[in-house]
């Protein structure tokens, strides 16, 4: 019966006759065949582990977190990521993916999970789904432990003349073909307040009505999440307010200036092109205050 050695390399594959009668010449040449094969099974499982890793790093966004140990009290909180709109008028289906979206950057940025190195949040308005699927948001809130502040304004006719005129600079761009929502200078806010709006009064008191309903109905919705309610004109009036945010936020106080500039100052008279009409309508109802209410 024949007997054959095999030899292994990248290029070539030799089959010789064996030697005869040469048992420790054949121990040999097994080891080393055993050896050289290993090598080349190894350097081929190095590279498709090295090309896997650097595909996954390649996909990886790290957002910069504190080191372990560090308490919420000595972390700054001056590295904003870079604000990105998210679309939230859609199915239900949609929004989850968004709310996904958001509350996981810091699951994907962390590699321990030991701590929480990231807060996130967004502005999202009540007519942006937000009512309409209010019971799955519910839920999600409660489950991901997201905590809520409803921001509302008490004057609900300011609040009216202030989306009028911002519906109307999205197509007039009055600041230099820009349309802008806030501004940040007292000239701009002063061009932006030159134009008065006309209420339309035959629906004004409906209208009214409705905003609050809405803003009740929201409350309502969402009362069994983490949540508070805070008023425009307190933030403006009293700042203290802003401190009750960041404890029930669980933040370390810090001192909070707004580089806003408000729009509408003064009276409502100075920017309602049919003041008369619209304090005749109102004069005598419960929004009668509105009228006067200032701040």
């Amino acid at each position: 019966m024949a007997e054959y050695i095999w030899v292994i390399n990248k290029e070539s594959l030799i089959i010789k006759p064996a030697p005869k009668n040469s048992p420790l010449f054949l121990r040999m040449i097994v080891l080393m065949f055993a050896m050289v094969f290993g090598v080349y099974i190894c350097s081929i499982c190095l590279k498709q582990i090295s090309v896997e890793t650097m595909t996954k790093l390649e996909n990886i966004k790290v957002v910069g977190r504190p080191p372990h140990e560090t308490k919420l009290s000595d972390i700054p909180l001056m590295h904003y990521p870079m604000p990105e709109t998210f679309s939230r008028r859609a199915n239900i289906s949609s929004i989850v993916q968004t709310l996904d979206k958001v509350y996981n950057l810091d699951w994907y940025s962390s590699a321990s999970k030991n701590e929480c190195s990231a807060a996130t949040g967004f502005k999202w308005m009540l007519n942006q789904g937000l009512m309409d699927h209010h019971e799955e948001i519910v839920e999600y809130f409660n489950r991901r432990g997201v905590s809520a502040i409803f921001l509302f304004r008490r004057n609900l006719l300011r609040r009216m003349v202030s989306v009028i005129a911002n519906s109307y600079d999205r197509y007039a761009k009055l600041l230099n073909g820009t349309h802008k929502a806030h501004v940040h200078s007292a000239k701009e806010a002063d061009t932006l307040s030159k134009y008065k709006p006309i209420i339309n009064c035959t629906k004004l008191i409906t209208d009214l009505k409705e905003m609050e309903l809405t803003a009740a109905k929201a409350i309502e919705y969402f009362n069994s999440t983490r949540h508070i309610v805070v008023y425009y004109e307190d933030i403006v009036k009293n700042l203290t307010v802003l401190k009750d945010v960041e404890e029930f936020l669980r933040l370390p106080k810090k001192r909070l200036k707004s580089h806003q500039v408000k729009i509408h100052n003064g009276p409502l008279a100075d920017h309602i092109r049919n003041w008369d009409d619209v304090k005749t309508t109102l004069t005598g109802t419960p929004y009668e205050d509105f009228l006067h209410a200032d701040y």
